[in-house]
């Protein structure tokens, strides 16, 4: 019956067909990370009384004898290892039959077991801490959790299916799932707020915040902690998920808290206080509040990025900050980004031409020093790493994380390039850039 071949079933009616995961499937992958995220998002709909948790497709198909998983066996296997802890701690034999699939023979390589046990692990402990909710979490999971069961009866059909829902549209980037991720956080927002700030959002260009997340505040975020800043990606939007609005930990009290002070807000990312203060909104180096303070978050550090970039082109001639050229451009954002996590730090006005000078000094010392720069060369330089060229061990970024005023930075010695150190192709084309920096023109 065409009711059986698509269907909305629960997580139990899917574990309790016979399903097999084929040779041709890749292995089990899922990190212990992304366990306790799908285990978080199912407790947190339990707890909220969500009636039906969807948690996506599975695409069957029917040999004949057995299921095969098409698409969806990596949350699958997931959930059936959530089930082996159910059975693990209340041995009901129910659980272990709904877990049968990780019995099967020859289904999972080394690598593959090696994550199933370390999901199981995780997953184990995240029930054990749960212990006197478990039986009404249990019944959740397996009731009200629930997939939407494709059965095909051909394996090209499958695969046309498994295509269509996975390759034909764009994948969506990483700035479109934190508006969705945001937006649903915004639950107690009007849909009048809603619509002006996503006006807001959506006015820029979608490429220019999508390059300024991956060449600019990722990296910026990174780099002080002393951790890498490349390859930003879906994968690590975690970065700017923010603190929930349902945390109830003292670190969330606190930074909650900290935000119902402001009252204010206007196009400058400023708050005005009743003394007619002015007072930042926001801090790179603080954890940021989901929903609407995330879009006037991004909103506000890209405005100061475009803010920056006229800093530069007013002060410094265009050979010195030129663009043309991938390695030139690398070194160009690197300048901007230092620029930005000072001005994060103190404030425009602290942005002296020395210490403007400063910072130019240290972006792109590198550009002299280097015949070929990647974004692998920024990331070592940025990182402070022993084997940089110059400026060994130096994470200016963490150094300015940590200071407490702005003279801090003025003690510092960086390294001098020698003149003779310069090849012909740097002297000729990276000169003028030494003669600003070092040569006192």
């Amino acid at each position: 019956m065409e009711s059986e071949r698509l269907k909305i079933v629960s997580l139990k009616d899917v574990l309790n067909i016979n399903i097999s995961i084929p040779s041709y499937q890749r292995p089990y992958r899922w990190s212990t990370e992304s366990a306790s995220t799908l285990f978080n998002d199912i407790y947190f709909a339990y707890k909220n009384h969500i009636p039906e948790y969807r948690i996506g497709s599975v695409v069957l198909y029917d040999n004949g004898n057995e299921f095969e998983i098409v698409d969806g066996q990596q949350r699958i296997t997931t959930l059936t290892i959530l089930t082996y802890c159910f059975y693990h701690i209340s041995k009901n034999d129910e659980y272990l039959r709904l877990s049968k699939l990780l019995d099967k023979k020859n289904t999972f390589d080394d690598l593959s077991s090696k994550s199933i046990i370390d999901n199981y692990e995780v997953l184990k402990r995240h029930c054990e801490i749960i212990a006197n909710e478990l039986n009404g979490f249990i019944k959740y999971a397996l009731d009200s959790c629930t997939f939407v069961k494709i059965i095909t009866s051909t394996e090209q059909e499958a695969f046309q299916f498994f295509d269509s829902q996975n390759h034909r549209g764009k994948a969506l980037a990483p700035q479109d799932l934190l508006k969705s991720y945001h937006l649903r956080e915004m639950s107690d927002s009007s849909e009048t707020e809603k619509i002006k700030i996503i006006n807001e959002w959506e006015n820029e260009p979608p490429k220019d915040l999508s390059l300024f997340f991956e060449n600019n505040l990722f990296p910026l975020v990174q780099w002080y902690k002393n951790r890498e800043g490349l390859y930003y990606s879906s994968k690590k939007i975690k970065t700017f998920k923010g603190i929930k609005k349902n945390y109830n930990y003292n670190y969330s009290i606190y930074h909650k808290a900290a935000n119902l002070y402001i009252e204010h807000f206007n196009s400058d990312g400023m708050y005005e206080l009743t003394s007619g203060e002015m007072v930042r909104q926001f801090q790179l180096t603080q954890p940021l509040i989901a929903g609407k303070r995330f879009f006037q978050y991004t909103l506000y550090y890209f405005n100061l990025y475009k803010y920056i970039i006229n800093i530069i082109e007013t002060k410094f001639d265009s050979h010195l900050i030129s663009s043309c050229g991938s390695g030139n451009s690398y070194i160009r954002n690197l300048f901007i980004n230092i620029i930005i996590f000072f001005i994060d730090k103190f404030n425009a006005s602290e942005l002296t031409d020395s210490r403007l000078r400063f910072l130019y000094q240290w972006a792109y010392s590198l550009r002299v020093v280097m015949h070929s720069v990647y974004p692998q060369t920024v990331n070592r330089y940025a990182l402070g790493n022993e084997n940089c060229r110059v400026n060994k061990g130096l994470n200016l970024f963490n150094m300015i994380s940590e200071m407490q005023n702005p003279y801090e930075m003025d003690s510092i010695v960086l390294e001098k390039v020698e003149r003779e150190k310069l090849n012909s192709y740097k002297s000729e084309k990276y000169g003028v850039i030494w003669d600003y920096i070092f040569g006192g023109n």
